[in-house]
């Protein structure tokens, strides 16, 4: 989910184009991913963490990727 609001946000500063209906895609993505990996760390930490934590910190880099060209390019 976060490379797909990556990729959009990187399509939006390409195109240039009206942000409505790609911001509302963005924030549903980033907002349903919360709980999907919620649900992943219940389910997985406790049984293996440190395979858990390498796939939950690979999940926030990505996240942040996702993030930073929102903030750094102020769209």
């Amino acid at each position: 989910m976060s490379f797909a609001a990556l990729v959009m946000v990187l399509g939006h500063v390409v195109r240039e184009t009206d942000e409505g209906t790609v911001a509302h895609i963005f924030q549903l993505l980033l907002v349903a991913e919360v709980p999907i990996v919620a649900f992943f760390a219940i389910k997985w930490l406790p049984r293996f963490p440190r395979q858990a934590l390498q796939v939950l910190a690979v999940q926030a880099g990505a996240a942040l990727a996702a993030l930073a060209p929102v903030f750094y390019l102020d769209l």
